[in-house]
């Protein structure tokens, strides 16, 4: 069975835009620790948060209070940079996935660069590991990309924006090279999971991949639930899933 993990970022998103900065007696919501627990109670499989180094979403507090509660669930997505290290063996979260990150990006645009970057993460991935906590690199279906994750990490999550972002003329491409990447991560013993602009009406097309193990969705989702509530959304998108 393909597990859902369910990305609360834009529930922070919501908070923020309307609190962020401004002094207020009111309780800001609203609030990701509530969220988080209504995913869990609809059947979510885990929790993404995605702690970026502008903290424009998700805050501090938002993971050590999940952590708190949920830190079996927990996939604690940030950059590999020191302070995102220190922190992530602070909290110890159930897993962590690096990606890259960009400030001048609304979300994240491309897969991390593992081949280029692979004598940096390794002592990153190292120190995660060794804290016992499970890691994944966010990375482009690239054959030199799942090579180069293979010898770092035990899971990687396959960016699926171009599969998301295509037209229906142009996805069996894009299915295409997914699918070549997940059978060649299958093949080096790499948990296969998957993620970014995944929505109800592409779903049926992308579950025909294989090897697939968590598919990771946030924005759509929570779009989602604005009209049908956050735990029917989540009852929805898992439906979906187990259509297979």
């Amino acid at each position: 069975m393909i597990r859902l993990g369910v990305n609360i970022d834009h529930i922070a998103s919501l908070r923020q835009a309307r609190y962020r900065g401004t002094p207020t007696a009111a309780v800001p919501e609203p609030d990701p620790l509530t969220a988080a627990r209504l995913c869990l109670e609809a059947g979510a499989h885990s929790l993404t948060v995605h702690l970026r180094e502008d903290r424009r979403h998700i805050q501090d507090a938002d993971v050590v209070k999940i952590a708190d509660r949920f830190r079996a669930r927990l996939n604690l997505e940030m950059a590999a940079t020191p302070a995102m290290v220190e922190l992530a063996l602070k909290i110890r979260p159930a897993e962590v996935c690096l990606v890259p990150e960009n400030r001048a990006e609304v979300t994240t645009e491309g897969g991390l660069d593992a081949v280029g970057q692979e004598k940096a993460l390794q002592p990153v991935v190292q120190k995660l590991r060794a804290a016992g906590i499970r890691v994944s690199l966010f990375i482009d279906p690239d054959p030199q990309q799942v090579a180069a994750a293979a010898l770092l990490a035990p899971v990687i999550e396959l960016h699926t924006g171009s599969f998301a972002d295509a037209s229906e003329k142009e996805r069996p491409p894009q299915l295409l090279r997914l699918e070549k990447a997940s059978h060649q991560a299958h093949g080096l013993k790499l948990q296969v999971n998957a993620g970014h602009g995944l929505r109800l009406s592409n779903l049926p097309a992308l579950l025909a991949l294989p090897h697939l193990h968590t598919l990771n969705i946030g924005h759509s989702l929570v779009c989602h639930a604005l009209t049908v509530g956050l735990g029917q959304s989540v009852r929805d998108f898992l439906r979906a899933i187990e259509k297979k």
